[in-house]
């Protein structure tokens, strides 16, 4: 059986020759992200998004950090369960009352905020560390539409 080291570095070739944009982070294999475009014919069709990954020393017999923003995934070693509570209570409520303007609202979401311009802007930030906001987006109303994540 191989080490560790060499199925990491064997699964990171692997994703980096597939269709996804992979970029290492410190010339390194345990991180990198991942851009991901919404699938075809669904509400996120269009939309592009960054993941970051982390893969620990002990890959692959402890599971991966997915993050996105400050959105972290840690149920890969757990079953889903519909006991997760949603990361937000507000799209939640939506989707369940009003359907049609839920899928209009996550439509509209994508088309403003999951564009690849976005991912390029966001690696500059978090290369440069500049994290301005600007008076306009800091008076944004989007809090009230996204609402905010459950504790």
């Amino acid at each position: 059986m191989s080490s560790p080291s060499k199925r990491r570095d064997m699964d990171v070739m692997k994703l980096m020759m597939s269709d996804y944009n992979v970029e290492t982070i410190n010339d390194g294999l345990n991180e990198f992200n991942v851009e991901f475009h919404g699938p075809k014919e669904s509400l996120y069709e269009g939309g592009v998004w960054k993941i970051r990954v982390e893969l620990p020393d002990a890959y692959p017999y402890k599971s991966p950090s997915i993050g996105s923003g400050s959105v972290c995934l840690d149920v890969i070693n757990q079953s889903w369960s519909p006991m997760f509570d949603p990361l937000n209570g507000d799209a939640a409520s939506l989707m369940m009352k009003d359907r049609k303007q839920y899928d209009q609202k996550v439509k509209e979401y994508c088309e403003r905020y999951a564009k690849k311009e976005n991912i390029v802007n966001s690696t500059a930030d978090e290369e440069s560390g500049d994290e301005e906001i600007s008076e306009e987006e800091s008076e944004s109303s989007d809090d009230d539409i996204a609402g905010h994540a459950d504790p």
